[in-house]
């Protein structure tokens, strides 16, 4: 089986739009401020897709575990 990068991109957004989300949420009833939670949304939106694609993609290509030879 072949993974193409398109995947780990379309995983990295629907886990962006879902983690944004979540964070808006949790952020706006902790804080009791929409304008906070949109602020960290906001940064967060454009922050965490790169940190999860670099990461998905090091341990797709350079860590083993986990990972078993077809027989």
């Amino acid at each position: 089986m072949i993974v193409q990068s398109k995947r780990h991109i379309a995983k990295t957004i629907s886990y962006r739009i879902l983690s944004s989300l979540l964070g808006f949420v949790v952020v706006s009833i902790v804080t009791d401020s929409i304008t906070i939670g949109t602020t960290f949304s906001v940064i967060e939106l454009i922050y965490k897709p790169l940190q999860y694609y670099i990461h998905e993609r090091v341990w797709y290509k350079y860590i083993k575990y986990g990972l078993k030879e077809r027989q």
